[in-house]
C-alpha cells in the first residue's frame, strides 16, 4: 500500500501558477544597440521565431520537475503486508570473550589446530541461525564490555556481528567478566520476567571492570535472569621445545569455582567445553531451554521510495539543460560577422529605430 508521510506538502503544488499570476511582472526596459551586423542579428531572430514551438516542451518539463520535485517532498513508502512475529521464545543475550587468551590454539578441527574464538563462532553460529522465535543480543566482552547488538528477532545480522568479532578490538589484556553480565543485566531488565536468558562464555577470570562477577551475579539473581556460564579451552596441550615435549594446562587461568557460583546462584548450570564436541553438545543442551508464551506482534516492512521522483525530476532538468543550449553559438551558425555590403561605417547599423534589442 502506498502511502505518504507528509500529504500535506501537495498543498504547494500550484504555488508557480499563484506567483505567475499574482506577482506582477517586472517593468520591460529596451535600449538601443548600434551593431555593424543587423541583417545577421535580424536572420538568427527569424531562427529562433521558427523554435517558439519548443516553449511549450520546456513549459510541460518545468511543470512536470516541479511536480515530481513536489512528490518527493512528501516522501512517498510502499508497505508490505503485515508480517506477524514469533508468538514464543525467549530474550537471550550471548556474553562472548574477546580477550587475547582467545587466540590460544588448543582446539581441534579436522585433525588440524583452531583457535578457541574461530571455534566459537562456528558452534555459536550455528546456535543464532536455530533460535528462530527467540530475540537475541550480543556483548563482546575483554578488558571492557561493549553491547554489538541489542536484543533483536535478527537473526542473521547477530551472525555476522559475531563473525567479524576480532581479537584486538577491544582491549585484550584483561577480561572483565562482571561488566559483561552487569551490562547483560541492563538490556534484560525491561523484558518478561521467565524469558531472561544470559548465555555468558569466557576461557579466564575476572581482572579487570568495575564490578565483580559476584556482585552481577547478585543483580542478575534480582532481576530474573537466569545466567548459562560456559569455560572453554583445553586442560591439557602437549608443547614441544628445544629440550623435548612437554604437557600444560592452557586453561590454568578459568575461574570455574566463580562461573559455578554465577550460574547455580539464578537457576542456570555451568559448562565446561574442553574441545569442540564439548562445545557443540553444550549449546545442543541450551536449545532445549524452555519457551515462553508472548503477546502476539505484528509489523510492517517500510520501503521508501522518494528518491524514485527526486531522481526522475534531476533526470529531466539534466535534458532540459541540453536542450537550451545555444547550440548555434557552439557550431558557428550563429556567428556575428558582417555581411558583404555592409560598410564599416554601417548601413543603418542601428537597432534603434527599428532595430532594437
Amino acid at each position: 500500500m502506498l502511502e505518504f508521510t507528509w500529504l500535506w506538502v501537495g498543498l504547494i503544488f500550484p504555488l508557480p501558477w499563484l506567483i505567475n499570476r499574482l506577482v506582477p511582472r517586472a517593468p520591460r526596459q529596451d535600449a538601443a544597440l548600434y551593431v555593424p551586423f543587423f541583417s545577421t542579428l535580424s536572420r538568427l531572430q527569424s531562427d529562433n521565431e521558427s523554435m517558439a514551438s519548443g516553449d511549450l516542451l520546456r513549459k510541460i518539463m518545468l511543470m512536470l520537475i516541479w511536480l515530481l520535485l513536489v512528490l518527493a517532498a512528501m516522501r512517498p513508502q510502499w508497505l508490505g503486508e503485515p508480517v506477524q512475529l514469533p508468538s514464543t521464545g525467549r530474550d537471550l543475550m550471548m556474553a562472548v570473550d574477546i580477550s587475547g587468551s582467545m587466540e590460544a590454539q588448543d582446539m581441534v578441527v579436522g585433525n588440524r589446530q583452531a583457535s578457541r574464538i574461530d571455534v566459537v563462532k562456528a558452534v555459536v553460529g550455528d546456535f543464532v541461525e536455530r533460535r528462530e522465535g527467540d530475540r537475541l543480543g550480543l556483548i563482546l566482552f575483554a578488558a571492557h564490555a561493549y553491547i554489538q547488538a541489542p536484543l533483536t528477532f535478527d537473526r542473521e545480522t547477530v551472525g555476522t556481528l559475531l563473525e567479524e568479532a576480532e581479537i584486538g578490538i577491544i582491549e585484550e589484556s584483561a577480561t572483565a567478566i562482571g561488566d559483561a553480565i552487569g551490562l547483560s543485566v541492563i538490556h534484560l531488565r525491561n523484558r518478561p520476567e521467565n524469558s531472561r536468558v544470559l548465555v555468558l562464555l569466557t576461557d579466564g577470570v575476572n581482572n579487570a571492570g568495575s564490578v565483580s562477577p559476584e556482585q552481577a551475579g547478585q543483580l542478575a539473581r534480582q532481576e530474573n535472569i537466569k545466567v548459562y556460564t560456559i569455560g572453554i579451552g583445553a586442560d591439557q596441550v602437549v608443547q614441544r621445545t628445544f629440550f623435548g615435549a612437554r604437557a600444560i594446562n592452557p586453561s590454568a587461568e578459568l575461574d570455574e569455582q566463580v562461573l559455578t557460583q554465577i550460574a547455580e546462584s539464578t537457576g542456570g548450570r555451568y559448562f565446561r567445553a574442553r574441545d569442540v564436541s564439548d562445545l557443540v553438545e553444550i549449546y545442543e543442551e541450551l536449545d532445549r531451554l524452555e519457551t515462553i508464551e508472548q503477546d502476539e506482534q505484528t509489523y510492517r516492512p517500510t520501503r521508501v521510495l522518494f528518491y524514485w521522483p527526486l531522481s526522475a525530476a534531476i533526470i529531466i532538468s539534466f535534458l532540459l539543460a541540453l536542450i537550451s543550449i545555444p547550440w548555434l553559438a557552439l557550431t558557428g551558425r550563429g556567428r556575428l560577422e558582417p555581411e558583404d555590403g555592409e560598410a564599416e561605417n554601417g548601413t543603418d547599423g542601428s537597432l534603434g529605430a527599428g532595430g532594437k534589442a
